[in-house]
């Protein structure tokens, strides 16, 4: 997750950089525009939407990543009945995961409501008055986005962390109750051991 991650990141930021790269060289909209102009203008507008998109996908992946990894690193640790310090540090990073999720989300969002409304085809009055704040709002949003991206990626790091730290437990664990050694047939006693082993554990 922390090389797909920064990976997923990245393609939704070349498509939000491109959006904005359109939306400067369409021309002008609110002066009689030609068909080739308004045709760019709808090509931004569904580049915008796809990077609208995918920045909502990729910070979507990291809040199933860390539901799911949270719920399995208090189901193991309650399995081998381990120290909860890891356990509450991998919850903590979840916590302090979601609400960079929450604002990159709304910010590309209001990017978006921002564009609607510098839309002439909208047949709103003064649209024209919000091209500028369009732009601006899509240049602080791109830094909003690419920090909660940052945040993020710090989190899922740290919390790779945490969960190679539990299998290092787990494992330990196993070797000392020999779970891990290859049985060989006719060693009964051993079996029987490995059974009874592996029931009080679960």
């Amino acid at each position: 997750m922390t090389r797909i991650f920064p990976t997923l990141a990245s393609l939704s930021l070349g498509l939000y950089l491109a959006s904005i790269v359109l939306g400067l060289t369409i021309g002008d909209l609110y002066d009689h525009p030609d068909q080739d102009t308004l045709n760019w203008r709808g090509v931004h507008m569904l580049t915008g939407t796809s990077a609208a998109l995918a920045v909502v996908f990729v910070l979507s992946i990291a809040v199933t990543y860390f539901v799911g990894t949270s719920r399995w690193c208090k189901e193991v640790t309650e399995t081998y009945r381990l120290d909860t310090d890891p356990l509450q540090r991998s919850t903590q990073l979840k916590r302090k995961t979601f609400p960079w999720c929450v604002v990159g989300m709304l910010t590309v969002v209001g990017v978006g409501a921002l564009g609607a409304a510098s839309d002439p085809g909208t047949g709103r009055e003064n649209t024209a008055d919000m091209a500028d704040v369009h732009l601006a709002g899509a240049l602080v949003g791109m830094a909003v986005i690419c920090w909660a991206y940052y945040q993020v990626w710090l989190n899922i790091y740290a919390n790779q962390g945490v969960i190679q730290e539990i299998v290092a437990q787990v494992a330990k664990i196993r070797r000392e109750r020999g779970l891990d050694e290859p049985m060989t047939p006719g060693d009964g006693e051993k079996t029987n051991k490995h059974l009874e082993e592996t029931t009080s554990i679960s």
